[in-house]
């Protein structure tokens, strides 16, 4: 067990499943595949991976400059060819989240682009006694042990359907977003759900804003003046599995506050909310509406 190459989501869920003692290495793979500028699908060229480090960076609000993110897209995908070089056995864990189904069509793609035919899968959805579950995040690693034995081989219906459901994140086509969450009986039976969920956030005809933001703009005119109190309305009010986390929730009152007009009003130490460590404590900021 000891070759085998563990791919994962979030740095969290890495850490837990390394604990397990499971074996083998573990890839925590790191991007907003569902989020950013266009790009062509599959595996990307140096223009694509430049222009998501850029994104990157902007969307951490600087806090992860771009020439660190670049150096970590170039190591994953190096890691990722050289295991299919090798014939490295491959264990995928993911949750039914919009973030971590883009990412698992994404690298089922890539997969395919190398030549790979063989992968296990591990989409884990829900967990006894975890309610509401969001992600692998909240299991312990013994818990991890306990899933192992349910890994599935990827079948070549699925390696097909990862490929159209990356070709719909990466061009961001309405069209083909819309007709990815209306499959049904997909081989990939998470993925319609995550892509109705990222055509939320498409703004609003009539406000201009998605749901997150139309959220976190409601829970501010509900009274709510901190970023942990709007984090905790908003969390309350969008259904599980829960994507996003607060990096992506203060982008999005950071956005709000550098409309024109403004439709919130941040004030503390800094004119916008940190959105990575290392900045002013977010006890510090208030929020309200800006009435302007």
């Amino acid at each position: 067990m000891n070759n085998i190459l563990h791919i994962t989501s979030g740095d969290h869920a890495g850490s837990l499943l390394a604990a397990a003692g499971l074996g083998g290495e573990i890839l925590v793979w790191h991007d907003i595949l569902y989020d950013g500028p266009t790009r062509p699908p599959g595996w990307p060229d140096a223009a694509t991976l430049t222009a998501r480090a850029a994104f990157l960076e902007d969307t951490t609000g600087g806090g992860l400059e771009r020439a660190h993110v670049r150096s970590v897209l170039d190591a994953q995908y190096a890691r990722l060819a050289a295991a299919a070089v090798a014939g490295t056995p491959l264990v995928l864990w993911f949750d039914a989240c919009l973030f971590d189904q883009a990412m698992l069509a994404h690298v089922l793609a890539c997969l395919r682009h190398l030549g790979v035919r063989q992968a296990e899968l591990l989409c884990v959805d829900a967990f006894p006694g975890i309610e509401p579950f969001d992600g692998l995040g909240q299991l312990q690693p013994a818990d991890f042990s306990t899933l192992y034995p349910n890994r599935q081989p990827v079948t070549d219906e699925q390696f097909r359907f990862a490929e159209t459901a990356d070709r719909a994140f990466a061009t961001q086509d309405a069209a083909l977003l819309t007709e990815l969450a209306r499959t049904v009986d997909a081989p990939l039976p998470w993925l319609p759900a995550a892509a109705a969920r990222w055509l939320l956030e498409r703004p609003d005809p009539a406000t201009g804003l998605g749901r997150l933001e139309t959220l976190a703009l409601a829970a501010v005119r509900a009274g709510c003046d901190t970023p942990k109190a709007v984090y905790t309305a908003v969390a309350a009010q969008d259904g599980h599995p829960q994507y996003w986390g607060d990096t992506t929730l203060w982008a999005k009152l950071n956005a709000l506050a550098a409309r024109t007009p403004p439709r919130v009003r941040i004030t503390g130490p800094a004119a916008r909310l940190p959105q990575w460590p290392g900045g002013p404590e977010l006890g510090q900021f208030q929020i309200s509406i800006e009435h302007a």
